[in-house]
């Protein structure tokens, strides 16, 4: 019998040549090709990145930076080429954690749901 990280480099392997990953690949290296999509993105990553970081460390985000936000991901949501990109990083998220799911099934057997507290 494999063991699990046999398994897992398998899973690997088979994300890297699904469809999905393989799309997701496609719409970044449009987005990377393209000088002002590339800008555009960049600057959303960022964006996202500083957000995260605030959140993370427990800082107040404020209002103007929310709005900000706002703005940029509409922006980058209006680029053909960056919601394409979106779309399919959106289709192979659905398959990873669909796939988290199913691997995390047996602990949920075992440890089963917690039961809904009496009231």
């Amino acid at each position: 019998m494999a063991n699990l990280y046999d398994y897992a480099y398998d899973l690997e392997k088979a994300i890297r040549n699904s469809e999905e990953f393989n799309g997701l690949k496609e719409a970044y290296e449009a987005v990377m090709n393209d000088e002002a999509a590339k800008k555009m993105f960049d600057d959303f990553r960022q964006t996202q990145i500083t957000l995260q970081q605030k959140q993370m460390q427990g800082e107040e985000i404020s209002e103007e930076e929310v709005e900000e936000a706002r703005k940029v991901v509409e922006l980058v949501q209006q680029h053909p080429e960056i919601s394409k990109l979106m779309e399919e990083e959106q289709r192979l998220n659905t398959v990873i954690n669909d796939v988290s799911k199913i691997i995390t099934k047996p602990l949920e057997e075992l440890y089963g749901t917690p039961e809904e507290p009496q009231q």
